[in-house]
Formats: structure tokens, C-alpha cells, sequence
């Protein structure tokens, strides 16, 4: 469902290039992943509050760019869950060896 509505906002999508889909779906994570960073970095450091709502809204835009990424190589989300999973059962079978802040 979620792809079709990309799908549905990537202009021409089939007539477009692998090259250029995949151009733009790198170039776009990159950006809207700035986005989020940035509004991190400004709650963390400059003392604003986390604007949750656009926060939300940058991470979908990073879902979307991520999801023309996967279209353009014929992958699904589960396919990219299921390896990451793979991975990293692999590197840290008995979990993360480090706490997180603890």
C-alpha cells in the first residue's frame, strides 16, 4: 500500500532511468536525513524543544526516498528488514556488546 503511494508521487516512475531513480533516492535520503539530524542538533544543543511534528514528517520523507530506493531495485522492505536482521544477528549474536547510555 505504502509503495503505491510512492509510487504514485514519483513522477513517471517506469520511464525513468535505474541510474536517475537511483540518483535521486540516494541524493533524497541523504537531504531529508540531514533534515532529522538537524532537528536533533537543535534540540540537543542550541535548547530548543524536539518539534515532534516535524520530525514525523522529515522521517517520512526519509521512508519515502527509501522506499523509491528499494522500488528501483525490485526489493521489498521485508527483503531489507530480513538481511538487516540477518546482519546483525551475525555481528552481535549475544546482543549489543556495549550499553546504550547505561
Amino acid at each position: 500500500m505504502y509503495r503505491e503511494e510512492v509510487m504514485r508521487t514519483y513522477p513517471n516512475f517506469t520511464g525513468t532511468s535505474l541510474t536517475d531513480k537511483l540518483t535521486n533516492g540516494a541524493l533524497g535520503l541523504a537531504g531529508e536525513s540531514g533534515e532529522v539530524a538537524d532537528l536533533v542538533k537543535k534540540a540537543l544543543f542550541y535548547g530548543k524543544s524536539l518539534d515532534r511534528e516535524a520530525l514525523i514528517l522529515e522521517l517520512g520523507d526519509v521512508r519515502w526516498y527509501l522506499e523509491v530506493l528499494a522500488a528501483s531495485l525490485d526489493l521489498t522492505m521485508e527483503e531489507i528488514e530480513a538481511a538487516n536482521v540477518a546482519k546483525l544477528q551475525k555481528r552481535y549474536p549475544t546482543g549489543f556488546p556495549f550499553g546504550h547510555g547505561k
